[in-house]
């Protein structure tokens, strides 16, 4: 208390101190002592009223207490009271057992008195329930069966509650009413009937449906009821509980599966399109089903039956059991593009569960996969076996087609541009096609290992048809005459050569991702190597064809009959233009090189005809006879091969001089001179060799040995610079030795 006085004297001090500040609050004292001692008035009176305030709640608490304690006593007394009469009474207890025998007969008795018209007239209810049922009357059926059932139930309850232990009496009740389980049986069997044909009924007659619907119901309830009777008493009446609701929906299961397996109308063996006209049945027949239980099922079905969900989930479930058979079957390549698409594309799509019809109730992204992807990747992985062994079939197929048709006695077929062509290319390109497309609807990968396995085949098979092409031409070296038109088909198989270039280009920019081209750039090289080398020995194998026709012409190059005026090389110019009038029908990328090509070797063919020194001339004016004559048909051929060359930019002057300048070292009169003409064709053709020389000095026929050998030494000892440009020609021609040469003769 010192110490809470000490505190309140210290906290006035400083009020007071705070109040006092300046000297002009000195007059102020008197009014701050009033409005304290006002304030000190006013917390006086309320802590006195709050201390009021607490002694009444004491007050009125004890006096409540005094009150509970006086009636606890009161109940003390009145139990003991109790207690006192009820041990007095429990001999009397004892003594009304058989009173309460009585009361058990009684109520029981009671039940049997209120059966007693149903018990007698059992006969005639069921024949009129038997008759209700029949006549389609489900529900007035139905209620008179509960009625039966009522009944006996009743009855077996109360001999139940009686004696349970007496199954006589239990049984001559059960025998009884022996005929109302048979018509529960025929009761359930329409209801079933209905059931299973709910999807139609619905539409056609939905109040008998209801009616179905309702009658399940309340065997619903009815089970509910005995089952929560049989845990109070232990009692439940035979056939209970009926179950009905879960028969119903086992009812709907087996009708959706037999509905989905029933669609199969026809086998592999009497249509090759089963499995499309099954899958297409079976996603029609599904769509519509669920389209009638969403627009007019639901509305027959109580909310909590779920109806629309749990058909869904039966459909679903069916169609996977269905695929996963379907999965399970030694299917053709065909057929497991046409499962795949199904269950990857079409299921989910709009043409089935992803209708807008459907929706909100039905979400594609929840629905389960139809079959399980290791399911998937061995279809896959079958699918992509059996159509490499296809694919091998059908390019050896189609090659073994085309080879029939390069021994035909009629042309082959020409494109709009007039080349000829054969059926191969467009043939093997449409199959490709054809399974890219296929690939391409199941999955982008799946398209991408078919493309990839097409350009790995058509790499082997280009492979083959090189080989073909070789023993082509070996055939037809054995008989000339045979097969009649063989230039015009080797024409077709070099043309295919460009087409099927153009077709893998067209191929891979139409199906090929860009990040892919990189890993097949090797194997598109080592195709265009290939069919450049099918074309460059086509082209070589046709210009075999023409050059063993100019074989006896160019034999008469360089010789005396030559030089009197022999016309070898009119004939030889009109048959090269004869053939390369059927060589126009060459795709342009061939026939140019091969215009080149034929424009060199005749050339090369001509300057051998003079390194095999047929000819030897015996004078200057035989020399210059010769030279002019090679000068002119050095122009000759110029003229028809820039004739052949028009418009490929290709340069056909080049060859020709070589034969112009091989001329002017004949013409030459000045043997003095010879060394410098020599010299000067030889620094144009640095790959002349020296028994080229020597053979060019020996037609002229005025070199001494001396001289040959003076000149071709100095050669020797000088160096040339090549244009960069040429393109060696001497080194194919050999210049036979002197053996050789009299052989030859």
């Amino acid at each position: 208390m010192e110490e809470t006085d000490r505190e309140a004297v210290a906290t006035a001090v400083q009020r007071v101190a705070g109040m006092l500040q300046r000297p002009d609050q000195l007059d102020k004292v008197e009014q701050y002592r009033r409005r304290e001692a006002r304030k000190k008035a006013s917390v006086e009176a309320r802590l006195k009223a709050a201390i009021q305030s607490q002694l009444d709640g004491v007050r009125t608490g004890l006096s409540q207490l005094h009150n509970a304690l006086n009636d606890v006593k009161d109940i003390q007394r009145s139990l003991i009271d109790v207690n006192k009469d009820w041990r007095q009474s429990i001999n009397t207890i004892e003594n009304l057992k058989d009173v309460k025998d009585a009361v058990v007969q009684h109520s029981q008795l009671a039940a049997a008195v209120e059966n007693l018209k149903n018990i007698f007239s059992v006969p005639e209810i069921v024949r009129e329930t038997k008759d209700l049922t029949e006549q389609g009357e489900l529900l007035q059926a139905h209620r008179k069966l509960m009625d039966l059932e009522c009944s006996r139930d009743d009855l077996m309850y109360e001999q139940y509650r009686m004696d349970s232990k007496n199954t006589h009496d239990m049984n001559l009740i059960d025998v009884y009413f022996g005929d109302m389980q048979k018509l529960s049986e025929e009761l359930a069997k329409q209801l079933w009937m209905v059931v299973q044909r709910s999807l139609v009924t619905v539409r056609r007659d939905p109040t008998l449906l209801v009616s179905v619907v309702r009658i399940i119901e309340r065997e619903e309830k009815i089970d509910r009821r005995m089952l929560d009777r049989k845990k109070q008493t232990g009692f439940i009446p035979p056939g209970r509980p009926k179950k009905w609701k879960e028969k119903m929906f086992n009812i709907l299961d087996r009708t959706v599966t037999t509905r989905i397996e029933g669609t199969q109308a026809d086998t592999r063996e009497s249509d090759k399109m089963w499995l499309v006209r099954h899958l297409e049945i079976i996603r029609k027949y599904v769509l519509d089903d669920l389209l009638v239980a969403k627009n007019l099922m639901v509305q027959c079905f109580p909310p909590h039956y779920d109806i629309f969900k749990k058909l869904l989930s039966m459909y679903h479930q069916a169609l996977s059991t269905r695929m996963q058979d379907l999965a399970s079957e030694d299917l053709e390549a065909n057929e497991i593009v046409s499962l795949l698409t199904w269950v990857l594309n079409t299921y989910k799509s709009t043409e089935m569960m992803g209708n807008s019809e459907l929706a909100p109730e039905v979400d594609v992204n929840s629905l389960n996969p139809l079959i399980s992807q290791n399911v998937v990747d061995q279809l896959l992985s079958k699918y992509m076996s059996t159509l490499t062994s296809n694919i091998i079939g059908w390019l050896r197929k189609a090659l073994e087609t085309d080879k029939k048709d390069w021994i035909k006695e009629t042309e082959p077929e020409a494109d709009q541009d007039g080349y000829y062509q054969t059926t191969l290319a467009a043939i093997v390109f449409q199959m490709f096609e054809q399974n890219l497309q296929v690939a391409a609807q199941i999955s982008e990968d799946l398209k991408m290992k078919v493309l990839l396995l097409c350009l790995q085949q058509m790499n082997s098979f280009l492979t083959r048809y090189k080989e073909e092409a070789q023993l082509y031409k070996e055939e037809h070296l054995k008989n000339r005459q045979h097969p009649q038109c063989y230039v015009q088909y080797m024409i077709a198989v070099i043309n295919n050569c460009q087409t099927f270039k153009e077709s893998i280009i067209s191929l891979k920019r139409k199906y090929l991702k860009n990040e892919m081209e990189e890993g097949l750039s090797s194997s598109h090289a080592n195709m265009d190597v290939i069919l450049d080398t099918i074309a460059k020995e086509g082209c070589s194998s046709l210009l075999d064809e023409v050059f063993m026709d100019l074989e006896p012409h160019l034999n008469e190059l360089m010789t005396k009959k030559w030089l009197a005026g022999s016309n070898a090389v009119d004939t030889i110019c009109v048959t090269v233009e004869d053939y390369f009038n059927d060589f126009a029908r060459i795709k342009k990328p061939y026939k140019k090189k091969m215009t080149v090509e034929a424009h060199r070797r005749v050339v090369v063919e001509y300057i051998k005809a003079i390194m095999l020194k047929r000819i030897s001339f015996k004078n200057a004016e035989e020399r210059k006879e010769g030279a002019e004559r090679m000068i002119k048909e050095a122009d000759q051929f110029r003229f028809l091969f820039k004739k052949l060359a028009a418009g490929s930019g290709e340069d056909t002057e080049g060859l020709c001089d070589i034969i112009v300048a091989i001329a002017e070292v004949i013409k030459l009169t000045d043997p003095s001179l010879l060394y410098l003409e020599v010299s000067t064709l030889v620094s144009k053709y640095p790959d002349i060799r020296d028994d080229h020389i020597s053979a060019l000095l020996t037609v002229r026929g005025d070199a001494s040995r001396d001289m040959k050998q003076t000149i071709i030494e100095t050669l020797d000892q000088g160096s040339s610079q090549p244009n960069p440009n040429y393109v060696p020609i001497f080194k194919e021609i050999t210049v036979p030795s002197l053996s050789v040469q009299k052989l030859l003769k």
